[in-house]
């Protein structure tokens, strides 16, 4: 079992950039596909940006909305998987969430998630 803390959301204008943070805790860390969601009001949870386990490379996905703008990255050693924004719109407005599964597979059901920290973007 893992447990995930997310940090690093705020406030931000159009067109800056934030780094979220992710931090596992439990064991092989490096066995888990890791994943980025984000929910606003009214709409439903959207996934953003998985990376597969690190024994496949860690290959990633990315949602059209945040392709080219946003880039996720682990780093074993720290147990800890990042989300870098850049390019922020006022539509990134949302509640994101770190989530995590057991296996190589950034696809399917996603077992294990954070609390959500708030990124609010500003016109």
């Amino acid at each position: 079992q893992v447990q995930l803390v997310e940090s690093g959301g705020g406030l931000v204008q159009a067109g800056g950039s934030l780094r979220l943070s992710c931090a596992a805790s439990g064991r092989s860390f490096s066995s888990y596909a890791m994943a980025w969601f984000r929910q606003a009001p009214g709409k439903e949870r959207e996934l953003l940006a998985a990376i597969g386990w690190s024994w496949s490379g860690g290959n990633a996905y990315y949602a059209d909305s945040v392709k080219g703008r946003f880039t996720i990255f682990r780093d074993n050693a720290e147990n800890t998987v990042y989300l870098q924004m850049n390019s922020l719109k006022f539509e990134d407005t949302a509640v994101y969430y770190c989530a995590a599964k057991l296996g190589p597979a950034v696809t399917g059901t996603y077992d294990y998630w954070g609390q959500g920290t708030q990124v609010t973007v500003s016109s």
